[in-house]
């Protein structure tokens, strides 16, 4: 039985992977920012255990996790969690900026490196969720992309250093996908949200799996996932 630890899993694609890896008996590990959300997670997927901290406030995660107990063993850590807040560069403030940077890129770093002797002992995997914003940059998407650039840049450096350690690295890029996120976005960008259009949890959620799941005789390091109609 492998032991996951997981962010996002509340809603959206980290949902439908905790539910798959639930449903096949692995041990979950779930995130959650407080203590009321990791009640919620508990009786949502039972007998999985939590880990509450504010990915919003990365600085203060070692201090929130050391009044925890940490898993022992960690075969994977997935970064699903993330926060999108549209405008343009002329318009988005600092508060915007280092909001998208903690949650998306600052966050994801600090986690990683309070887990990184876990994953080294069960030769682990990490996978970050990271989007196809993650490799192309639009108008009014400024601080987002920068972040998620910032995570593409944070996955391949993190697999260049920790490849003799066995820990297999993998960034999936999904396109838009049918989740709570996406109707934000439509509700900044103006537009009407149809879920059909887009991309379902479930099957970012088999590419996810395929890549966690793949012989140790290979690695998956970069897989783009984009809407089929």
């Amino acid at each position: 039985m492998a032991t996951h630890v997981i962010t996002g899993a509340g809603s959206g694609i980290g949902a439908a992977v905790a539910r798959r890896l639930h449903a096949r008996g692995d041990e979950l590990v779930l995130h959650a920012r407080d203590a009321g959300r990791a009640k919620e997670l508990a009786a949502e997927f039972p007998g999985a255990r939590t880990l509450v901290g504010d990915l919003a406030e990365p600085d203060r995660l070692s201090w929130a996790f050391s009044h925890q107990t940490l898993p022992d063993r960690v075969d994977s850590l997935l970064h699903i969690a993330g926060v999108v807040d549209l405008g343009g560069i002329g318009e988005l403030t600092p508060k915007s900026w280092h909001h998208q940077l903690g949650v998306n890129l600052v966050a994801p770093a600090e986690l990683t490196r309070l887990l990184l002797p876990q994953l080294r002992a069960s030769r682990g995997h990490v996978l970050f969720v990271n989007s196809g914003a993650g490799l192309n940059a639009n108008a009014g998407w400024g601080a987002y992309a920068a972040s998620k650039h910032g995570l593409k840049a944070l996955a391949d450096a993190l697999r260049q250093e920790e490849h003799a350690a066995g820990v297999r690295v993998t960034s999936v890029y999904p396109g838009r996908t049918a989740s709570p996120m996406q109707a934000k976005v439509h509700q900044q960008e103006g537009k009407e949200y149809d879920a059909g259009k887009w991309i379902d949890p479930e099957s970012v959620a088999t590419t996810i799996l395929m890549a966690l799941d793949l012989p140790r005789d290979a690695e998956v390091n970069d897989l783009t996932v984009r809407p089929g109609r």
